[in-house]
């Protein structure tokens, strides 16, 4: 029997990658399509068909992909990340479905962290979505915790954490500790599985 797939997603600092590790703790498969995405920018095609078009700075020969460079390029240009997510997209939504067909029988629940879930219009390839939510001055003091302004060019071309939420089928308040937030999933797995 195929798994209950549960799109993961929520603003940035919410806490996303942190419901993930918890999900996967309560016995979920877990994916986060940035990984999907990180192994897919250092692979082929995708680096040859960079290269073409940015020159080879942005995946010199021996050398990891350089994703700042690349990310200086498509957020200065929506027609070159308009290009890159037309390459990105599609792939990410094949990954992801060949790693939900190689689970075990055993498996119950997959889920898998899409930060763009709804930008992507991802949201109908899942059973369930769920949003992270957390108070603006504790996604602050995360984002500034690690180096990050939460206000960037990321934040910008993504819905904001409130529109995420209203278009979620399930929202997770992550003001507290991680326990806090283990708890919260873990009783929306015990109603998932009802």
């Amino acid at each position: 029997m195929a798994p209950l797939t549960i799109g993961l997603t929520g603003g940035i600092a919410a806490g996303k990658s942190e419901a993930l590790a918890a999900f996967g703790r309560l016995g979920a498969a877990t994916l986060s399509a940035d990984a999907v995405v990180h192994d897919l920018l250092e692979g082929e095609p995708l680096r040859r068909e960079m290269t073409e078009r940015w020159g080879p700075e942005v995946a010199p020969a021996g050398a990891p992909t350089d994703r700042g460079r690349i990310g200086a390029i498509v957020f200065a240009d929506p027609e070159e990340l308009t290009w890159l997510e037309s390459k990105i997209h599609p792939a990410v939504g094949a990954e992801t479905a060949a790693w939900i067909a190689g689970l075990p029988d055993e498996v119950e629940v997959a889920v898998i962290e899409v930060p763009l879930l709804f930008e992507g219009g991802r949201e109908a390839v899942f059973d369930t979505t769920v949003s992270i939510v957390a108070a603006e001055d504790v996604r602050r003091e995360r984002a500034a915790a690690r180096g990050h302004a939460l206000v960037d060019e990321r934040e910008a071309r993504q819905l904001t954490q409130e529109e995420k939420a209203e278009r979620a089928e399930h929202v997770v308040v992550n003001d507290g500790s991680v326990e806090d937030l283990e708890t919260a999933l873990s009783a929306l797995l015990a109603k998932l599985r009802g």
